[in-house]
C-alpha cells in the first residue's frame, strides 16, 4: 500500500506498532491516517480510536480498510472515528482514489487548498531533509538543524557523509543501504539510528524518492520520549505554533488561574483576509511558505511582549489564535491587535512572489468566572465574524451586547432544564379555521414559557436553546406529552378539534419514534384520527428517505401528517414529490406575500395549486388581514390560522371562542 501511495504522488510513512499511534501520527505532519483492518477488524478499531482525537484536533482523515466480510459493521469504524473506509476487494486505482477523497475532505475541513501531493518535506517546522544526488549535499529543514544542533546556519546544505557521520557512527552504512533499497525498487523504505549523544531511543527516517530519481526526501520520526520534550503533540504540523488543542488547554489554564485571583486574559483570533486568494494565485506551496512566515512575524511580536503568558496558536487554514495573560486591559488587547495587523501588513517575499496580506482580529476579555474554554473561543469567533463583515475597521471586540446575548443564552439553557422538572412550559393553542364555515376545526399546540427574568418566550427561543444544550428531544416530547393530556382532557366543544403537535428532525432521527409516538397518544386516550403529526420542514432535509417512511407508518396508524412551514427551506419540491402528507401549511411569509407584487402572488398561487392537484388540504400561517384572506380563498386555500381570527390561546380561552361558534 506505500508503494501504490507512493505511486500515486504521496509521501506514505508506514507504521506496524499501535503502540503511541496518535503520537506518531501528529508527530508525522500527515494529512491522512490509513487503518488496515483488513482480516484484523477488532485490532483496526482500537487503532481508529486511538488516532481519531489525533485526526479531528488536525483536520485530517481516516482512511479504514475493511473485509468484505466486515461491511455490515460500518457503523462501528465510523462511531469509532473514521471519516472514510474502503471495503475489499479494491485494486490500486480504487485505493488512490479513496485517498484522494480522503484529501479533499482535509481541504474542507481544515481550510487547506487542494494541491498535488507534496513528497518533500516542508521547509519550516517539520523535522526532515532533502538529499540531492547529483552535488552529493544534504539540506535539513530548519526544524531539523535546530533540533540536532547542526553547524551552520539553517537551511545550509552539507555532504552527505557529514550529514550521516553526525547522525551516529552507524547511520553512515544504514543509511547508504537504505539509498541503494529506494534507488532499486524506488518504493518507500526506511532507517533507523540511535539518537545523537549517547540517546537510548531509536531515530527514524522514512525515505522517498522524487519523480526526476535525482532527489531523496527524508521525514524524521522521533522516539516517543523526545516527542514528548518537544511537545508535539500540541504543535501545528505547519508553523511548528500551537494548535487548536493547545489553545483550548491555555484557555483552560487561565480560566482556573482568574478564579483564584480575577485576573483577566484576552483572547485575539486573528484571520488572514481573503487567504484563499494567494494558493489560487501562486499556488499551496507559496501559501504555506506565507503561512509560516506569517506565523514568524507573530510569534516574534507577541513572544517580544512584557505579559509573563502568552499563548501563539494556529487552529486551522488562515486563522491563528494569540492569548495575552495575566491582567491585560481591553485597551491593551486592542493595542496588540493593532500592531498585530501592521506586521502582517508589510510585504512578504518568498520565491520570487510579493505577497500582501491584511488581518481581522476579534478580540475578547474574559469578565465571567463561570466561563469555559469552548464559550471563550465561540465568543472571539462572533467577534472575529463582526471584524469580516464590518466595512471599516479590522478589529472587532466581544461587547456589551453580545455578552449580554450569550450570558442571556447560557441562563436559558440552564434555566430550561429546571422549567422542565418544574413543569412551567404551558401550552396554548392557535386555532385553524375553515375560510369557507368560518369555524375553528382544530389547533395547534405552541410551547410558552413564562420566564421569571426575561419574560415570555415562544417556541423559537425554547427550541433554541434546548438544541443548544443538547437537550432537544426532551424538551420536544415533554411538550408533545403535555399538548396530548392536555386535549384528552376537552370534553365539550373542543373534544372534536384536530390536535396538530409539533415534531421536530431530532424525533424524527430517533430509533423507534413512530412507536413512542403512538404509545404516547394512547396512553392520553386522545384518538389517533383527531391528531396531526405537524413536522418543519427544514428539520427533513438530512435524511428525507428516514423521514418518508416515519410519515407513512404516521399514517398507517390513523394520524394525520403535515409538513409545517413549507417554502422556507429549498428542497420545497422533492418535498411534495417524496413524502406522504395529507396537509400543507405554507409559512406565514408566503401567506402575506399574496398582498405582495404579481411575481409574489404568482409564486404563492403555484405553490397552492400544486398542492390541491396532489390531494393535499392547504393551511396558511400568519394571515393578518381580511385582504390577504380573500386573496388566498380565491386561490383555493381551504384553512388559515393567523392573529386575524385569534393569536395562540389558553386551552380555557379557546373554550370560549369554540363556544361562540356554536
Amino acid at each position: 500500500m506505500a508503494a501504490i501511495a507512493e505511486r500515486a504522488g504521496w509521501s506514505p510513512i508506514a507504521a506496524r506498532r499501535l503502540d503511541k499511534a496518535e503520537r506518531r501520527f501528529t508527530l508525522s505532519g500527515a494529512r491522512i491516517a490509513v487503518v488496515d483492518a483488513r482480516g484484523a477488524f477488532d485490532d483496526g478499531i482500537k487503532a481508529v480510536q486511538l488516532l481519531a482525537e489525533a485526526v479531528e484536533a488536525n483536520a485530517a482523515a481516516l482512511l479504514v480498510l475493511i473485509s468484505k466480510t466486515d461491511t455490515d459493521r460500518i457503523d462501528s469504524v465510523l462511531a469509532a472515528g473514521a471519516t472514510h473506509y474502503l471495503a475489499s476487494p479494491f485494486g490500486e486505482q480504487e485505493l488512490v482514489q479513496a485517498l484522494r477523497f480522503a484529501d479533499r475532505y482535509t481541504v474542507r475541513v481544515g481550510g487547506r487548498f487542494h494541491q498535488a501531493a507534496q513528497r518533500a518535506p516542508s521547509m519550516g517546522a517539520e523535522l526532515g531533509w532533502r538529499y540531492d544526488r547529483t552535488t552529493g549535499l544534504v539540506t535539513p529543514t530548519p526544524a531539523l538543524h535546530a533540533h540536532l544542533g547542526l553547524p551552520g546556519g539553517p537551511g545550509e546544505p552539507m555532504p552527505w557523509s557529514n550529514f550521516a557521520e553526525l547522525l551516529d557512527d552507524d547511520a553512515q552504512g544504514d543509511s547508504a543501504r537504505a539509498i541503494e533499497k529506494l534507488l532499486a525498487n524506488r518504493e518507500p523504505t526506511a532507517f533507523a539510528h540511535d539518537t545523537p549523544n549517547g540517546g537510548a531511543s531509536r531515530m527514524v527516517h522514512h525515505l522517498a524518492l522524487d519523480e526526476t530519481g535525482n532527489q531523496v526526501d527524508g521525514r524524521v520520526e522521533l522516539p516517543d520520549e523526545e516527542a514528548s520534550s518537544r511537545s508535539t503533540a500540541d504543535r501545528d504540523y505547519l508553523t511548528g505554533i500551537g494548535d487548536v488543542r493547545a489553545a483550548h488547554r491555555w484557555l483552560d489554564t487561565q480560566l482556573g488561574a482568574q478564579e483564584e485571583a480575577e485576573q483577566n486574559f484576552a483572547l485575539i483570533l486573528l484571520s488572514l483576509h481573503r487567504f484563499e486568494r494567494i494558493n489560487q494565485a501562486y499556488g499551496s506551496a507559496i501559501g504555506d511558505a506565507a503561512l509560516q512566515g506569517m506565523a514568524r512575524r507573530i510569534e516574534r511580536l507577541v513572544m517580544g511582549m512584557p505579559m509573563r503568558n502568552k499563548l501563539i496558536a494556529r487552529l486551522a487554514g488562515a486563522e491563528f489564535a494569540i492569548g495575552l495573560a495575566p491582567g491585560v486591559s481591553l485597551d491593551e488587547a486592542e493595542f496588540v491587535a493593532q500592531q498585530l495587523n501592521g506586521v502582517i501588513e508589510q510585504p512578504f517575499i518568498t520565491d520570487g512572489q510579493v505577497i500582501r496580506l491584511k488581518a481581522r482580529c476579534g478580540i475578547v476579555t474574559s469578565i465571567e468566572t463561570d466561563a469555559n474554554a469552548a464559550g471563550i473561543m465561540r465568543r472571539a469567533s462572533v467577534a472575529l465574524a463582526d471584524a469580516r463583515s464590518a466595512d471599516g475597521s479590522a478589529i472587532s471586540v466581544f461587547g456589551r451586547d453580545e455578552e449580554i446575548e450569550a450570558a442571556r443564552d447560557s441562563r436559558l439553557e440552564i434555566d430550561l432544564r429546571l422549567a422542565l422538572d418544574r413543569d412551567e412550559i404551558e401550552i396554548l393553542f392557535q386555532p385553524q379555521v375553515s375560510i369557507t364555515s368560518g369555524k375553528v376545526i382544530g389547533v395547534e399546540a405552541l410551547a410558552r414559557w413564562q420566564h421569571p427574568g426575561f419574560g415570555e418566550l415562544g417556541a423559537v427561543a425554547l427550541f433554541a436553546a434546548a438544541e443548544r444544550s443538547d437537550y432537544l428531544t426532551e424538551l420536544s416530547t415533554h411538550v408533545q406529552r403535555k399538548a396530548v393530556e392536555v386535549a384528552a382532557s376537552w370534553n365539550d366543544a373542543r373534544a372534536n378539534l384536530r390536535v396538530s403537535i409539533n415534531v421536530t428532525a431530532a424525533d424524527m432521527a430517533e430509533q423507534g419514534f413512530v412507536q413512542r409516538f403512538a404509545a404516547m397518544v394512547d396512553d392520553a386516550a386522545l384518538s389517533r384520527n383527531l391528531v396531526t403529526a405537524e413536522v418543519t420542514e427544514s428539520g427533513l432535509i438530512e435524511d428525507l428517505g428516514v423521514a418518508a417512511d416515519h410519515l407513512a407508518e404516521l399514517r398507517a396508524d390513523d394520524f394525520r401528517v403535515a409538513i409545517d412551514d413549507f417554502g422556507t427551506g429549498y428542497s420545497s419540491l422533492a418535498y411534495l414529490k417524496s413524502l406522504p402528507m395529507d396537509y400543507l401549511k405554507i409559512d406565514r411569509r408566503l401567506s402575506q406575500d399574496i398582498t405582495g407584487s404579481a411575481r409574489d402572488r404568482i409564486v404563492v398561487t403555484g405553490v397552492i395549486e400544486m398542492a390541491r392537484s396532489l390531494g393535499l388540504s392547504v393551511i396558511a400561517e400568519g394571515v393578518e388581514t381580511e385582504e390577504q384572506l380573500a386573496l388566498l380563498a380565491e386561490q383555493g386555500c381551504e384553512l388559515y390560522q393567523g392573529y386575524l381570527f385569534a393569536p395562540p390561546v389558553s386551552s380555557d380561552e379557546l373554550a370560549k371562542l369554540v363556544s361562540q361558534d356554536d
